[in-house]
């Protein structure tokens, strides 16, 4: 090694060693996570209404609604929860409006689980637990494998020698993956880097690397060899 290629790789090493590496990485989280929610709440509504007008949803839910429930798949860990904090966020409006006009509550509309769920799924967000099979009476990819070759539920029942009852429970979820699939998951994808720290991760290294390593090349000869 000459004298030159043991300068740079010391330069290399020293631009890129851990305690770097860790700076950038707490910079770059910084910087992701203190977006601008109004621009990120924007951002999911127009997700959510290009869906709407690819697909039909299944409640009658507005678009807010839906990206607030896209929101809480993230931030609880059921659809109970999600149910629950979207009474006390309606309430909490509807009695800030009522106590502007001087009038009495009357009480938020409840938001039923079921219903959660159904916006839910129609945002491709499906949960692990939606897959968890009960008993383990069948296994979960071969269901959806037989639904992708376009079995019924009858069908996929007497395939798997199970109730029909107990395959309809899992069909829409095979459904809305084969559907989320099919657009390489796409909106799944998106929605999920919008409300998460998703995006930063295997990333913010990287990108540590490569500037470590553009600044120890920076002004010299670019065909020396390590």
């Amino acid at each position: 090694m000459d004298e030159k290629t043991s300068e740079l790789r010391d330069i290399f090493v020293e631009t890129t060693g851990s305690e770097t590496v860790t700076e950038r990485q707490a910079e770059s989280r910084g910087t992701l996570t203190d977006r601008d929610e109004a621009a990120v709440d924007e951002r999911v509504r127009e997700v959510v209404a290009a869906m709407r007008e690819r697909y039909d949803f299944s409640t009658d839910l507005d678009d807010a609604t839906y990206a607030r429930i896209a929101r809480g798949r993230f931030e609880a860990d059921d659809d109970e929860a999600v149910a629950a904090a979207l009474v006390e966020e309606r309430e909490a409006d509807e009695d800030g409006e009522r106590s502007e006009a001087g009038t009495e509550s009357a009480g938020a509309p409840v938001v039923e689980p079921a219903t959660v769920r159904d916006a839910r799924l129609d945002l491709h967000l499906v949960r692990e637990a939606d897959r968890e099979v009960d008993d383990a009476a069948f296994d979960y990819d071969d269901l959806k494998q037989l639904t992708a070759e376009g079995r019924s539920i009858v069908e996929c029942a007497d395939a798997l020698d199970v109730d029909p009852d107990v395959v309809a429970k899992y069909a829409r979820i095979a459904r809305v993956d084969l559907t989320s699939t099919r657009t390489n998951d796409r909106f799944r994808d998106e929605l999920r880097d919008l409300l998460t720290d998703a995006e930063i991760e295997g990333s913010h290294a990287e990108t540590a690397r490569n500037d470590g390593l553009e600044a120890a090349t920076e002004d010299m000869e670019t065909d020396t060899k390590l």
